[in-house]
């Protein structure tokens, strides 16, 4: 049976191969295609199998190029005692004042307002609020505000219930309850000026004349 007739070299010993011949295989060298790479390189289409890139180091910037809220933290972490204050607030441990003989002064002086209203009469709430002006009004900017402010209140109402006195005196005691009422008026402010006092808040009293700066 006769064979049928081959390429030049194709088979012949002494010949060698025909470069330019293609192979079937796209890519290989002897393919006849000219951007082959050299045997054992890939090629500009491939890509290198799964699991042959680095794992990640922790220190790549988030999906879309931005950096996390709060920015990237410093190396080695944020040094020791950054953040809020440790003791639970801020401020004086007094509630307000310099020292506690503040405190207690600034008491005294709306406290002992009230105190004088019940026991003279409604006629000696001035006389604690005068007490705590001249032993500490000097020392403390606060105390002196506090002691001022009973001081002052005190005084408008005690020439109120003296008032009040004479007017029960020209009526024959017909409006005996004007000095009851009158007397109502410093004793209930004078504990709501202490609580104040005790919270570290100023009492503005109202009703009141300014006798003393």
């Amino acid at each position: 049976m006769t064979e049928p007739p081959r390429p030049p070299g194709a088979g012949d010993p002494g010949f060698p191969p025909d470069p330019t011949a293609p192979s079937g295989f796209p890519g290989h060298a002897g393919s006849g295609d000219p951007t082959a790479p050299l045997s054992g390189a890939p090629g500009p289409g491939s890509h290198p199998p799964p699991g042959d890139y680095p794992p990640p180091t922790g220190d790549q910037p988030p999906s879309g190029g931005y950096p996390p809220p709060g920015g990237y933290p410093p190396p080695g972490g944020y040094p020791p005692g950054a953040g809020y204050p440790a003791g639970g607030g801020y401020g004086p441990p007094t509630g307000g004042y310099a020292s506690n003989d503040d405190k207690n002064w600034a008491l005294i002086a709306h406290f002992g307002g009230a105190l004088g209203v019940i026991v003279g009469g409604g006629l000696l709430g001035w006389l604690a609020p005068l007490i705590a002006l001249m032993a500490r009004g000097q020392q403390s900017p606060t105390a002196r505000a506090h002691a001022v402010a009973a001081l002052n209140f005190q005084l408008t109402w005690t020439i109120v219930g003296v008032l009040s006195w004479v007017v029960t005196l020209i009526t024959c005691g017909v409006l005996f309850f004007v000095p009851m009422l009158v007397w109502l008026v410093p004793l209930i402010f004078g504990i709501v000026g202490g609580v104040k006092a005790n919270e570290g808040v100023l009492y503005r009293y109202p009703m009141t004349y300014g006798f003393t700066r």
